[in-house]
């Protein structure tokens, strides 16, 4: 399925109904590319969509090259078209590929897609041995609450967020459709399997469900 299909949107509006979707979207990829050390050389973005975070990133990194993955041949055009030359770009799953060496790692909402946990696992043990010593991973998605009254309070917030550009009925039907494709794991989760694959992880940014984990290589 596409990324436009998944999310209910024409990819040509892709950029700005992003924000209309996913609250506090760009203070989130703001957070994200900042967690990326400034000296990293070689980046790695899984799931790139648009170049949305790999733009922000290249700021930060001002020397970077970036190596981007997605299943969306349509999105990497869109990516194509924001980084130009410094990015190389790759039409394929990042999941069961094999993953380069390299000195940072980025994904925003594309970790949800991997539905189970030992999958999951397994990734982030690939992630871990891709990076350099000292190597940085950092995602953002949405990470709730592990707490079922917190976990519903978040979800009460995204859908007020959404109510806010669409209808009751939009939102509820949006959330709907997201919940039987996607699997938002408890952000503790998220932290320990980063801990068991050997990275160390810190919470850099958080609001309602969606936070940032900065994870550093053992």
């Amino acid at each position: 399925m596409s990324v436009a299909s998944h999310l209910g949107i024409t990819l040509q509006n892709y950029d700005r109904q992003i924000r209309t979707l996913i609250p506090h979207y760009d203070e989130m990829l703001d957070a994200a590319a900042s967690a990326v050390p400034p000296g990293t050389r070689r980046l790695l973005d899984l799931g790139i969509g648009t170049g949305a975070l790999s733009a922000r990133c290249l700021r930060v990194a001002r020397h970077a090259h970036v190596a981007g993955v997605d299943e969306d041949a349509d999105i990497l055009a869109m990516a194509k078209a924001r980084l130009g030359r410094r990015a190389t770009l790759i039409h394929g799953n990042f999941v069961p590929a094999a993953l380069p060496r390299t000195d940072a790692i980025v994904a925003s909402f594309a970790l949800h897609h991997v539905a189970a946990r030992a999958t999951k696992q397994a990734l982030y043990r690939r992630i871990a041995g891709s990076l350099v010593r000292r190597g940085m991973f950092v995602l953002a998605d949405c990470c709730p609450a592990r707490d079922p009254d917190l976990a519903a309070a978040q979800h009460a917030q995204w859908r007020a967020h959404l109510q806010a550009h669409y209808s009751a009925a939009q939102a509820r039907a949006f959330l709907d459709a997201w919940k039987g494709e996607d699997t938002y794991m408890p952000l503790e989760t998220e932290l320990e399997m980063m801990r068991k694959a050997g990275l160390t992880p810190e919470i850099v940014w958080r609001r309602d469900a969606f936070a940032v984990v900065a994870a550093r290589k053992r």
